[in-house]
């Protein structure tokens, strides 16, 4: 538990990947920093239910911070996996066209992601496709060779080690449950594993809560639906090929995405390990729950029929789910992440990380350079 009244210099809420990549960016001597985390341990729940991967940068809008981000922190986290021992490695991925509407969308991707500063893109006629894939069907793909996978788990033990070994205090099973903006900062109350009440003041804070950062920036006067602060869960289910055919998948193989970006669809991604799975598929949801509803592999085979014919529903078995923090309603248009201060609102020194979904884990160290950045430009500590 925290104790009554300690003054420190920032707080973060979250200790999912981007929380951590922001508290270790932002950690220096003489600093007190706190990461507050409802749950037990770090990044327990977008954090550790993804695909796992990498990504170029090829899908979102140029100049977006999608885009800067994502093309920034792949480079970055190659970077940092070498230096620290995490488990990655780039695989390649290509992204397969299996109609003629679909080979345009390709080339619209290779314009796009081009554009974003992704090296190395190619358009692969069938045959070539082949090479890379050789039991992949399709007319035609775009191969990005940057694209890769990392061991989540291993990242997120590392950087909060790290967290630690700079003296940043990390508050695992605490709750924040008021938030009162005064002069000095915030006044943040917290509840811990014992349901004990206590309150500090925090110069800083950053939310980085997930799929509560929209409540945490309710707690802070912010009117959620006025600001398009609103979190809309989207879970996904993942299945995993079970017997010998995992072995006729080479790496990454994406469907050509649909044009509104709910997903990039039901993808196929091989981990470390050599296993393949197949998902997320994209649904509303109003609870948190990670159950894998067994009928849904029928989805599943149709989502990825035209690329893996040789599948069969004996082949599938339920694997894991997640749950995407998305910030715009089913069948509105996509939107970018949203990092800002909230100054403008009257709250000086809050600062807001929300609907933080992929490509998150590929940009987290650029998020929390980004957010040290902005404390350095308009809240210093």
């Amino acid at each position: 538990m925290i104790p009554s009244m300690l003054k420190v210099d920032a707080v973060i809420i979250g200790a999912g990947i981007i929380g951590l990549s922001v508290a270790h960016e932002i950690c220096s001597p003489g600093k007190d920093i706190v990461v507050i985390e409802q749950h037990s341990g770090p990044g327990k729940v977008i954090s550790s239910r993804n695909s796992e991967v990498i990504h170029a940068g090829i899908y979102y809008p140029s100049g977006s911070l999608k885009a800067t981000l994502c093309v920034e922190g792949s480079s970055m986290l190659y970077a940092f996996s070498r230096n620290h021992g995490i488990p990655a490695r780039t695989t390649g991925k290509v992204i397969v066209a299996v109609t003629a509407s679909e080979e345009k969308t390709l080339e619209e991707l290779f314009v796009s992601g081009q554009a974003n500063g992704v090296q190395g893109l190619a358009l692969l006629d069938r045959a070539q496709l082949k090479r890379i894939e050789p039991h992949v069907e399709g007319k035609s793909a775009l191969f990005s060779p940057g694209t890769g996978i990392i061991d989540t788990h291993a990242l997120l033990k590392r950087i909060e080690a790290l967290c630690l070994e700079k003296s940043c205090s990390i508050v695992y099973r605490t709750r924040l449950v008021a938030l009162d903006p005064v002069s000095s900062g915030f006044v943040c109350t917290v509840s811990g594993p014992d349901g004990k009440r206590s309150s500090f003041i925090s110069e800083v804070l950053i939310n980085a809560a997930g799929l509560d950062s929209d409540q945490i920036a309710s707690l802070a006067g912010i009117d959620i639906d006025k600001a398009g602060y609103r979190i809309y869960p989207i879970k996904g289910e993942y299945f995993r090929i079970r017997g010998s055919k995992h072995r006729l998948i080479q790496g990454l193989v994406y469907p050509c995405p649909a044009k509104s970006l709910t997903g990039l669809g039901i993808h196929v991604t091989k981990d470390l390990s050599g296993s393949v799975r197949l998902g997320p598929n994209a649904f509303p949801v109003k609870e948190h729950t990670y159950d894998v509803n067994p009928s849904h592999v029928d989805e599943f085979l149709a989502g990825t029929a035209g690329m893996l014919p040789f599948l069969s529903r004996d082949d599938l078995i339920p694997d894991m789910a997640g749950i995407r923090p998305k910030i715009h309603a089913p069948g509105e248009e996509v939107r970018d992440f949203v990092i800002c201060h909230e100054q403008k609102r009257g709250l000086q020194g809050f600062i807001n990380l929300i609907g933080i979904e992929s490509p998150g884990l590929t940009s987290c160290l650029a998020i929390g350079r980004r957010v040290r950045q902005l404390m350095n430009q308009e809240c210093p500590i």
